[in-house]
């Protein structure tokens, strides 16, 4: 079941909980519940105290270990062939023994989707109560943070967050300004993926035009002729899972030296941009918001010229 209606911890007498969602564990550490989270996925690195916590889901796929395109190759082999691209530690699982699984539906790719929670449920011995979160824009991102805030009796500690939170959006989405540059994510570059869900709305927010790509809809395949036609006047690259060195690292090796790619206006003025798209754009997670800043001190750079933003957190390229 997915939780629908009026219910909490207490309620449930919930005590251990597996997340298979890294937002919903950052999350977790925010309302100060880390000591009743019995179980991760490997996805789980923020924050670094969420490293230490019993694995229960692994990755077939080694990216670290993999180009972009072998990446996407590999991915869609395994989808082809019906087979899972996460894997459960059924042990750890076990020593878990969540009374409450926290999954998503929005993307089978990105994080652990129905398969692994159908399959947990058949491996434990109770029946676990099950909670999906499946924001699609940042309106969703804060009402996530209520709702589960409300199931663990955090409601204090949510509205806090979800106050700040808005508060910062607001921060942003209060500026005019006089120009607004055409915008395109690029969500993977080999092979070219539209960057969906909730980044379209966070451009236009920041003061940029979003080119091809919609506010809530899921990320696609581009070829390069959709990028030619836009020719947009900023590119900022995010590829899923992928902090900013390896972006950078990723874009060097295959588009650096790319004549039709050099043909790009955004690329001859010099206006093209990694970010760290795992801690804050990948994910639909508080941080979030951090992402809305990073590109609001991207695109907008005069405007928000006060904001401070880390600088590890973006690059030219």
């Amino acid at each position: 079941m997915v939780f629908k209606g009026s219910f909490s911890i207490h309620d449930m007498s919930v005590k251990r909980i597996v997340s298979f969602l890294p937002s919903a564990t950052e999350l977790l550490y925010e309302f100060g519940v880390q000591d009743i989270l019995y179980g991760v996925t490997h996805e789980c690195k923020y924050p670094p105290g969420a490293t230490s916590k019993l694995k229960v889901i692994n990755s077939v796929i080694k990216s670290d270990e993999l180009t972009s395109k072998e990446i996407d190759t590999v991915t869609c082999q395994l989808l082809k062939e019906g087979k899972d691209i996460f894997i459960l530690d059924e042990k750890n699982l076990r020593d878990a023994n969540p009374d409450l699984i926290i999954s998503q539906e929005t993307c089978e790719v990105c994080a652990v989707h129905t398969n692994q929670v159908n399959r947990a449920i058949k491996i434990l011995g109770k029946k676990p109560l099950l909670l999906s979160m499946n924001p699609h824009n940042l309106h969703e991102i804060i009402e996530a943070v209520k709702e589960l805030g409300r199931i663990l009796e955090k409601e204090t500690r949510a509205k806090e967050i979800s106050d700040l939170l808005e508060k910062r959006i607001q921060n942003i989405q209060k500026k005019s300004f006089d120009k607004k540059p055409k915008v395109l994510a690029i969500e993977w570059i080999d092979p070219f993926f539209t960057a969906g869900h909730w980044i379209p709305e966070m451009i236009e927010i920041a003061g940029g035009v979003n080119m091809i790509s919609k506010v809530g809809e899921y990320s696609r395949r581009l070829n390069f002729q959709e990028i030619e036609q836009t020719d947009p006047d900023m590119i900022i690259v995010m590829p899923c899972g992928f902090d900013t060195s390896r972006v950078i690292s990723e874009y060097n090796s295959i588009l650096k030296n790319d004549i039709g790619w050099n043909s790009l206006k955004a690329v001859k003025n010099n206006k093209v941009f990694a970010v760290d798209a795992n801690s804050f754009f990948s994910k639909p997670s508080i941080r979030t918001v951090e992402g809305l800043e990073i590109l609001a001190k991207i695109i907008q750079p005069e405007t928000f010229q006060e904001l401070r933003i880390d600088d590890n957190t973006y690059a030219h390229i």
